[in-house]
């Protein structure tokens, strides 16, 4: 190590100190954080930056390139490139999480003044918009019936078309399948809530109901369930199907014992994110059912509230007691995406296979 250091020359600091294993203490990124965050306020006070957002995020620049200039000097280019890639990973991870944390607190704080007891049980009929008290019971009917349904639908649909594109899907056939789960991936909700109130309500008659609504849902959820669950059995190694195959199991019993069972916790994890892609829509809602201020539990006759059509109708409003409605309404459905977030990791813990 000594000859090698003689032979470098005196310039090449950071390639020695890395030979030397040089490494920066471990309160350094704190220190350089706090300098950070002094200097950005002692620039607010001088009045050469303004806002809380430029304030936190001229400390964010002063932390990265503070941070990283320390490192270069003490322990070389490759470790300070590293703890650069390092420092800028966790803070695209703090600014996709900060506005998330700063949503479920609004919601929280606002939806707890018309969360009581009454607020579930009850609902919007014969309540005016200035009227106190009314319930969610309706819309939190219709919008567990109508996601449930478009569930039912969609997935079945959405695995089975996963299978054939991984397993089975050669040629053009496939090739065209794959285009339009793209295509309808990026449709907005308003056009498949178009879509199903031209081609099924005026057009075949279909009645404007819950589950028109479900359909409109359907168009939604399919592209989300088939990408996910093709990528979860992608995952699933080859050996085990080759295994499988070599002991003579046909390839649909080995899809059906040994790929799917594999996949499952992906599998659950991808319906439950295309669950919280439509428990929230509002548009298709809109065009297929409307809203509906009495409790409905026929899923197939008559108009059918949910919960984002009551948030927008409140909204509409305008009152605050209707505002304080609306956020209470959104907080139930945070709440419910929530809870069936949570059943549906505990179900795919349950199912997975063992691996001892």
């Amino acid at each position: 190590m000594s000859q090698i250091q003689q032979d470098l020359p005196v310039s090449s600091l950071e390639l020695q100190n890395e030979l030397k294993g040089k490494r920066l203490p471990r309160w350094a990124p704190w220190a350089v954080a706090g300098g950070a965050v002094v200097l950005a306020l002692v620039l607010a006070l001088v009045g050469a930056i303004s806002g809380i957002p430029l304030i936190a995020v001229v400390a964010g620049l002063l932390f990265v390139v503070g941070e990283t200039a320390w490192s270069f000097r003490v322990e070389g280019r490759r470790h300070a490139t590293d703890r650069f890639a390092t420092t800028i990973v966790y803070t695209a991870f703090v600014v996709a999480v900060i506005p998330l944390i700063a949503i479920l607190f609004s919601v929280v704080q606002k939806g707890m003044a018309a969360f009581s007891l009454d607020f579930l049980t009850g609902t919007m009929r014969n309540i005016n918009a200035r009227d106190a008290g009314g319930g969610v019971a309706h819309a939190l009917v219709g919008t567990i019936e109508q996601v449930a349904m478009a569930t039912v639908i969609a997935v079945p649909i959405g695995i089975l078309v996963a299978i054939y594109l991984v397993e089975f899907g050669r040629g053009r056939l496939a090739t065209w399948i794959s285009f339009f789960v793209d295509v309808m991936t990026g449709v907005p909700s308003i056009v498949a809530g178009l879509f199903i109130f031209t081609g099924l309500i005026l057009t075949f008659g279909l009645e404007r109901s819950g589950f028109a609504a479900s359909l409109s849902l359907v168009i939604l959820m399919l592209p989300v369930v088939v990408r996910t669950t093709e990528e979860m059995i992608k995952l699933v190694p080859n050996d085990l199907r080759e295994a499988a195959y070599a002991l003579g199991v046909p390839k649909w019993r080995t899809i059906m014992s040994i790929v799917l069972p594999t996949a499952i916790p992906g599998i659950i994890t991808g319906v439950m994110l295309a669950v919280a892609r439509v428990a929230g829509e509002t548009a298709p809602l809109l065009l297929t059912t409307f809203l509906s201020q009495s409790m409905n539990w026929d899923l197939f006759n008559g108009p059918q509230a949910a919960l984002p059509t009551m948030i927008w109708d409140q909204i509409a409003s305008g009152t605050d007691t209707a505002l304080d409605r609306a956020w209470g309404a959104a907080l139930v459905l945070i709440l419910f995406v929530a809870i069936l977030y949570v059943g549906a990791r505990i179900i795919a813990k349950v199912y997975a296979p063992k691996t001892h």
